[in-house]
């Protein structure tokens, strides 16, 4: 049995390892092209929706990221504003014990996708939603064509709009809050932080994002990454439960 973790656990570990067991384990995803073994077939074509675009519906895990979303990048790719750069060495130092994640507030995004826990995209008409087993959030991506808000409440998701571009979904995302976390090391994002994230699903079973991050207060320039997205069929989110009897936190070290 596949269980959630809570949060303070997973700052202290190294990202989730092993597979995920799946949860009714007799009902398998239904549509999903198996190999002659019954196993799913991750490479078959990518599906479509009836106007032709990729199906990206699924549930999906990125893997690898959890403590540093900027792991693949050469020293110089990521430049921080002077008080930034401190900031995160700070949250280094004293092992993200500051981190509002910590206390069970949202991750907020890119976090959100690259925390050890699987999360489902659902196709509705006029909006995409991301439902995330962690924390059990969510996020709307709304394709009816409206503008990013100009004045926005300020959210740890944010809000998110998207396109088509080709067969490619392009998410824009603004309106953050003030103390975002990026990562578990602590990257930080703040309310100017302007996301466009692309999902590119090249096969059944595989999705390319490439995130954008564009947040002048903290960064003096704009940085991209690379995040895998891999299907997990046969299985389904289950419940996370984050405070309770959370006892870590105040025993976190550092300098």
């Amino acid at each position: 049995m596949r269980t959630a973790i809570g949060f303070i656990a997973c700052v202290m570990c190294a990202p989730l390892t092993g597979p995920l067991s799946a949860q009714w384990l007799t009902f398998p995803t239904a549509g999903v092209p198996r190999l002659p073994d019954g196993k799913p077939n991750l490479t078959a074509p990518a599906p479509k929706t009836p106007d032709g675009k990729p199906d990206l519906s699924g549930t999906w895990l990125v893997m690898g990221y959890t403590r540093n979303i900027a792991k693949d990048l050469k020293p110089g790719e990521v430049l921080f504003q002077p008080w930034a750069e401190k900031l995160y060495q700070h949250r280094l130092d004293t092992n993200g014990r500051e981190d509002p994640q910590a206390r069970c507030v949202l991750s907020g995004v890119p976090r959100e996708n690259v925390v050890p826990y699987p999360f489902k995209v659902l196709n509705s008409k006029g909006v995409i939603v991301i439902l995330y087993e962690a924390l059990h959030s969510y996020r709307q991506i709304f394709m009816d064509g409206r503008p990013l808000p100009k004045d926005p409440n300020p959210s740890w998701m944010g809000y998110s709009i998207g396109h088509w571009d080709g067969d490619t979904l392009v998410v824009e995302s603004a309106g953050f809050v003030d103390n975002n976390w990026l990562d578990n090391n602590g990257h930080p994002g703040t309310e100017s932080m302007h996301l466009t994230e692309r999902f590119h699903r090249r096969d059944f079973g595989h999705i390319d994002l490439q995130v954008t991050i564009d947040d002048p207060k903290a960064y003096t320039k704009p940085w991209t990454v690379n995040l895998p997205m891999t299907l997990t069929p046969d299985t389904e989110l289950i419940e996370y439960v984050c405070d309770e009897n959370e006892k870590d936190v105040t025993h976190l070290v550092g300098k």
